[in-house]
C-alpha cells in the first residue's frame, strides 16, 4: 500500500480565531464589498487576511501585495500570532445550514499529485487547470514562509469506517468558534502522531483508485509548480523530507451528508436569445422553457463538456459572451439579451468513475456546497526552512 501522506505540525492562532479564520481567496470574485467587510472586521488584528492574496484583486499591484504578504508571514512569526501543535492530525468539524462535515487536516506528498489528464497519481485533479491562474499563486508560495491552504481532498468510505474509527477517543479540542460573514461555526480537535499513525493507514487503503482534489485544485497545482522549482536545487537527498513537497489539505469523506453538489449553470449575455436558442436546440437534444434551455444529458460531464463546445462555437460566430452562474433563480428569468443553459445535478459516484477512466472533469461542472460553506483559511504550516 503506497503512502501519499505526512503528519503535520500546525500552525494556529495563538489567540483572536474569528478573526483570523477567513474565507479561500477564490470565493466572492465579483464581490469586494464581501472583502471589504472582512478587511473592516479584521482591522489591524492578527489576521490570515494580511497573508492571503483574494482573487478579486488580482491584477491591481499584485508585485505589492505579494511582497505585504511575505513580510507579514514574517512580522506574523516572529511576533508570536501563531503557535505550533505537536505532530498530529486535526479533526475538523464544520458546521453549516448543510449540516455538519467532518474532515481530516493533513500533508499530502506532492511528488504523488497530477492534474495532467490521464494521469495514474494516487492524487488526481477533478478538473482542468488553467495555467494563466498559477503565476500570481505561486509567486505567492515562492517566497512564503507559511501556507494556509484551503483544498479539500475527496476520499471514498462508504461505510464511514474512518471516521467511526475516532468516535470512542478521548482528543484534545484545539478550537470552537463562530466564522465570520455567516460561515457557519468550526471546531477542531487534536489527533496525536501515534493514533495518526493508524488513521493514515486507513485513509491510504481507501484510494479507490485515487484521492480526488475536488476543492482548490489550483491552490495545489501551484504548490506543485514551486514544489519542481525547488527540487531542481536540492540534492537528491534533500528532497526526501523537504517541507515544500508537501502541502496541508482537508481530507473530506464523498459520501459525508453534509457535502453537497450544486450545478453550473451557463448564461449566454448580451446575445440574440431566439438565434442562440435556435442554433443550440439544433446541435443538442434539449428542452426549451422561455430563454431557459434543459439538455437532455443525464450524465454531468458529458452534458457539460458538450454544451461548452456547443456555446463555444456559437460565440466564434455571434455577438456574445458566457458567464457561470450558481443557483436556480437565473433559470426563471435569465434576463434581457440572455440565455440560459441548465446543467444536471452530479451524481457523486461520477468523481470516482470518471477519474478512474484517466479523466477529468470540464471546467466548472460543479461546486461543492455555496461560497460560505467553503473552507475558511485557519491553519497553517511552515514551508520554508528559513
Amino acid at each position: 500500500m503506497k503512502n501519499c501522506f505526512r503528519i503535520p505540525r500546525v500552525l494556529l492562532p495563538a489567540k483572536g480565531f474569528r478573526k483570523w479564520a477567513v474565507i479561500a481567496c477564490d470565493q466572492f470574485t465579483s464581490d469586494r464589498g464581501y472583502w471589504e467587510r472582512v478587511a473592516r472586521e479584521v482591522g489591524d488584528a492578527p489576521s490570515a487576511f494580511h497573508m492571503i492574496l483574494p482573487e478579486a484583486y488580482l491584477g491591481e499591484n499584485d508585485e505589492e501585495r505579494i511582497e505585504a504578504i511575505h513580510r507579514n508571514m514574517r512580522f506574523a512569526l516572529e511576533e508570536g500570532w501563531m503557535h505550533k501543535t505537536a505532530r498530529g492530525l486535526v479533526l475538523v468539524e464544520r458546521s453549516t445550514h448543510a449540516g455538519v462535515r467532518k474532515g481530516l487536516l493533513a500533508c499530502i506528498d506532492l511528488e504523488e499529485y497530477s492534474y495532467e489528464e490521464g494521469s495514474s497519481a494516487l492524487i488526481r485533479a477533478t478538473e482542468e487547470v488553467v495555467p494563466s491562474r498559477l503565476p500570481a499563486r505561486v509567486a505567492v508560495r515562492r517566497g512564503a514562509l507559511v501556507e494556509f491552504p484551503h483544498a479539500m481532498v475527496f476520499y471514498r468510505d462508504k461505510k464511514n469506517k474512518l471516521m467511526r474509527s475516532l468516535e470512542g477517543e478521548e482528543l484534545e479540542k484545539l478550537y470552537d468558534f463562530d466564522l465570520m460573514e455567516h460561515g457557519g461555526h468550526l471546531a477542531g480537535y487534536f489527533i496525536p502522531e501515534y493514533l495518526s499513525i493508524d488513521v493514515l493507514h486507513t485513509l491510504s487503503g481507501l484510494a479507490s483508485p485515487c484521492f480526488a482534489v475536488a476543492d482548490g485544485n489550483h491552490s495545489v497545482a501551484a504548490a506543485k509548480a514551486y514544489w519542481e522549482e525547488v527540487k531542481q536545487k536540492l540534492p537528491e537527498a534533500e528532497r526526501r523530507n523537504h517541507p515544500a513537497r508537501f502541502t496541508l489539505v482537508e481530507m473530506v469523506n464523498v459520501f459525508d451528508e453534509a457535502v453537497s453538489f450544486h450545478p453550473i449553470h451557463r448564461l449566454v449575455k448580451e446575445t440574440e436569445t431566439e438565434v442562440f436558442c435556435s442554433w443550440f436546440s439544433d446541435r443538442l437534444p434539449c428542452v426549451r422553457k422561455g430563454n431557459t434551455l434543459y439538455p437532455k444529458i443525464a450524465s454531468a460531464p458529458e452534458c457539460v463538456a458538450r454544451t461548452d463546445e456547443a456555446i463555444a462555437e456559437y460565440l466564434r460566430h455571434n455577438e456574445g459572451r458566457v458567464d457561470y452562474v450558481h443557483g436556480d433563480e437565473i433559470l426563471k428569468d435569465p434576463g434581457e439579451d440572455c440565455a440560459a443553459v441548465a446543467m444536471p445535478e452530479l451524481d457523486r459516484e461520477e468523481i470516482f468513475t470518471t477519474l478512474k477512466k484517466g479523466k477529468r472533469f470540464p471546467r466548472k461542472t460543479f461546486s461543492i456546497g455555496e461560497s460560505e460553506e467553503k473552507r475558511y483559511y485557519l491553519e497553517g504550516r511552515e514551508i520554508s526552512y528559513d
